[in-house]
């Protein structure tokens, strides 16, 4: 993870030892409410995701299932 300003960029750890980039959180003034952006490796960008609310545990849950779902696919 880094911060950046009101950023939190969360990487996921490669068993080669490279990083995958997750999604960003943006802290909305409550440790229950974040703002989420999950980043899209077509276009190496985050892309916001107004509907989610909820912990930044919840956001992990969230990316993690996207992803295994993805890749198993």
């Amino acid at each position: 993870m880094r911060y950046h300003g009101q950023f939190a960029y969360v990487e996921g750890q490669l068993t080669d030892g490279g990083t995958l980039p997750l999604m960003r959180l943006r802290y909305g003034g409550s440790a229950t409410y974040w703002g989420l952006a999950i980043h899209t490796p077509s276009n190496d960008r985050y892309e916001a995701a107004p509907w989610f609310s909820g912990t930044p545990q919840d956001a992990l849950d969230l990316v993690c299932d996207l992803y295994v779902t993805s890749i198993d696919s």
